[in-house]
């Protein structure tokens, strides 16, 4: 039973550092273009090859 003592912060913790993440990656707007990139990559000028040197 004391390992519910141990399990329950950590698990608070764990769970409050992923929702600060999340909201780190909404305020930096990583989701703004999700259609673009689906978009992009089905169009014919598009390389994703690195450049040869």
């Amino acid at each position: 039973m004391t390992i519910l003592g141990i399990l329950i912060p950590v698990s608070l913790v764990l769970g409050g550092v992923g929702l600060l993440g999340f909201w780190w990656t909404m305020r930096s707007d990583q989701y703004d273009d999700p259609d673009g990139d689906a978009a992009r990559i089905l169009r014919d000028d598009y390389d994703d090859a690195p450049p040869q040197d």
